[in-house]
């Protein structure tokens, strides 16, 4: 076989394997979208059973909210799977299934992500990285149930922040570094979270 027909034959070779490659990983992302979809669906039913046999909405949330992140923040532990990958898909349950009962979407989006940012810090997660994806969960699912996105932005953010701020100076920064995407996507909120100052006329 001469060079050029080796040549021929490695190329056929590494087309394949990246064809496979490629296959795997959409396979992957194609179940992780799956587990995302039912993370998603139980936290939802959850919350909005839980609070429908509560009865009293405000009262309950902060309650069932805190309960389901630390069930969320256990079960990562236990599987070994890392706490970012769940954090936007109980986010997006929460204030769906409080929104399913007529609850308070922007007072849980902010109790969701304070929640989120200390139990990653209680781990050792990544703080900022488990910030963003709760923000990120909130958004998405304020959008899907036509609430309010501006003020849930706002208020997980600053939840967000707020959370960061009992753990250090550090991890504020890292935190509001992390948002500033965030903020930038939903514009009004960029003054009322991250004031600017602008040249005076």
């Amino acid at each position: 076989m001469n060079a050029k027909a080796v040549s021929d034959v490695e190329h056929i070779g590494l087309g394949k394997l990246g064809t496979m490659v490629k296959e795997g990983i959409i396979g992957s992302l194609k179940g992780i979208n799956e587990i995302e979809a039912e993370i998603v669906s139980l936290v939802r039913n959850t919350v909005s059973n839980g609070l429908r046999a509560g009865g009293d909405v405000a009262g309950e949330s902060l309650s069932i909210t805190a309960d389901i992140l630390k069930g969320a923040i256990t079960a990562t532990e236990e599987v070994g799977t890392g706490l970012t990958l769940s954090t936007k898909s109980v986010a997006k349950g929460i204030v769906m299934g409080v929104s399913d009962i007529g609850g308070d979407i922007v007072a849980v989006a902010r109790q969701t992500v304070q929640g989120a940012v200390k139990g990653a810090s209680e781990v050792g997660a990544n703080v900022a990285f488990v910030a963003r994806r709760a923000v990120d969960g909130v958004i998405e699912a304020t959008k899907e149930v036509g609430g309010n996105v501006t003020e849930a932005a706002k208020a997980a953010v600053g939840g967000a922040i707020e959370a960061a701020g009992g753990i250090g100076n550090t991890t504020v920064k890292a935190v509001k570094d992390m948002l500033v995407g965030v903020v930038e996507g939903v514009r009004e909120i960029g003054g009322a979270v991250f004031p600017m100052s602008h040249p005076s006329a």
